[in-house]
């Protein structure tokens, strides 16, 4: 691998904005500044935009078991494309990732076929606790549990086994907090109110406030019961946003927050038009709660920005609501999304690094990566904020062929992805020589 010089790139990193070259040889960045000594390749940024590379703590990529959909080969592709260096992928695959061994196959597929580097959650059911406690903190992210519906059978439902494992495991537990009971009441209610007339306008009323808040309250509770380092995702309620705080430091917190692309961009007024392209659980909600969210982005009661990216066939979202799954592809677009969001005042560039890259290298201690910093790895998106694209089937990277930005046009581009030093991408094209790495983890 030769050397490579960034030249003339406005570096968005750490609360600043400022110009320099930066030096990549081996895989790191091993000088940022000045720099007018000749590299092998050197690349002209001049008026384009250098993010840290963005690190994607929850998607689905769906292999092994349900490649129909997705396969971490397509995924992976599609979030290079849009910027994204690194990414965390759930357990809830066919089978699902709840023994070492199927967690090891996940990362064996990965090592041959990702090109951003990979994190595989360690899966949770209500009976595989020694299992879980054979999972190793610095080469794997986290624990899993979903606290509500899910894929297959990782319901983890049984209070005595949650109390069990938030007393015993001693790293990041992940969850996906919805009340099942609820969620089951609410679906029999608008069945009988809507019979076949139930659609995508209802799902918000059916995985509702109250079940996400009574789930992510309850894990709350169980965190601070034991002292568990523990991670929420996808927060969709203004209710919830009271259970975080912002009076401490990242690096201090025990409970942290996520917010999702979707819940920052839809709400439910959307359903009329998207229906079930926008059906997750849990459920874009209302107005009032995405206002509420981003105000939590911005003053540091949600910690990270993620996209809980889970792709499904265009046949399968054209089901009848109720058998249309949940889930979209949203790993390509993230980046360009949240610098939409810029250009419309409603985040800084720093702040867009900050909550995409620093803070979830932070939250989850991953080791030389999330900044652009000498000695650090060189994980970067370059980005020209003035150059619009449509989204269209034609260029969408993920293999189900289909997004919910789908007509909408962007106002910023990314055009370069770089992968620990590996440019492995390029104004569409893709250099598919050298994969990802496997993320570690400084616990």
């Amino acid at each position: 691998m030769g050397s490579i010089k960034i030249s003339n790139a406005n570096i968005v990193n750490e609360g600043q904005i400022f110009q320099a070259d930066i030096w990549i040889e081996e895989g790191l960045i091993k000088q940022i500044g000045k720099i007018t000594a000749i590299a092998d390749q050197t690349i002209d940024a001049s008026g384009k935009y250098l993010f840290p590379g963005v690190i994607d703590d929850q998607v689905h990529f769906r292999e092994p078991g349900l490649t129909h959909k997705a396969t971490i080969y397509t995924e992976a592709k599609a979030a290079v494309a849009g910027g994204v260096t690194s990414y965390m992928e759930m357990p809830n695959t066919k089978p699902a990732a709840v023994t070492q061994e199927l967690l090891e196959q996940k990362y064996e597929i990965a090592a041959k076929t990702s090109l951003a580097n990979y994190s595989f959650f360690m899966g949770t059911t209500n009976s595989n606790i020694n299992e879980l406690l054979k999972t190793n903190p610095a080469t794997v992210c986290g624990i899993k549990i979903f606290m509500g519906s899910s894929t297959g059978d990782m319901l983890v439902d049984n209070s005595a086994m949650l109390d069990e494992i938030f007393s015993q495991v001693k790293m990041l537990i992940a969850i996906h907090a919805e009340e099942d009971p609820i969620v089951k009441a609410n679906t029999e209610k608008y069945k009988a109110l809507y019979g076949d007339k139930l659609n995508a306008t209802h799902h918000h009323l059916i995985r509702s406030e109250e079940a996400c808040y009574a789930s992510s309250s309850k894990a709350v509770a169980l965190a601070k019961k034991h002292g568990t380092r523990l991670h929420i995702l996808h927060i969709s309620t203004a209710k919830e946003l009271d259970l975080f705080t912002n009076t401490i430091p990242l690096e201090e917190k025990k409970i942290t927050a996520e917010a999702c692309i979707h819940h920052l961009w839809f709400s439910n007024e959307d359903y009329a038009t998207k229906g079930n392209y926008i059906k997750w659980n849990p459920a874009v909600k209302t107005v009032a709660d995405r206002e509420a969210i981003w105000q939590a982005v911005l003053d540091n009661r949600i910690d990270v920005i993620a996209t809980d990216h889970a792709p499904h066939t265009i046949e399968e979202k054209e089901l009848p609501y109720i058998d249309a799954p949940s889930g979209g592809p949203l790993v390509q677009h993230s980046l360009v999304a949240m610098l939409e969001k810029y250009h419309q005042g409603k985040i800084s560039l720093e702040r867009i690094a900050e909550k995409m890259s620093h803070n979830v290298a932070k939250l989850f201690q991953i080791e030389k990566r999330g900044f652009i910093r000498e000695g650090y790895y060189a994980d970067f998106a370059l980005v020209d904020l003035n150059k619009p694209w449509m989204v269209e089937k034609k260029n969408i990277i993920s293999k189900c062929g289909w997004s919910p930005f789908e007509g909408y046009i962007f106002k910023s581009t990314v055009t370069d992805t770089f992968v620990s030093g590996n440019w492995v991408f390029h104004e569409g094209t893709f250099n598919e020589e050298v994969k990802g790495s496997r993320l570690t983890f400084q616990r």
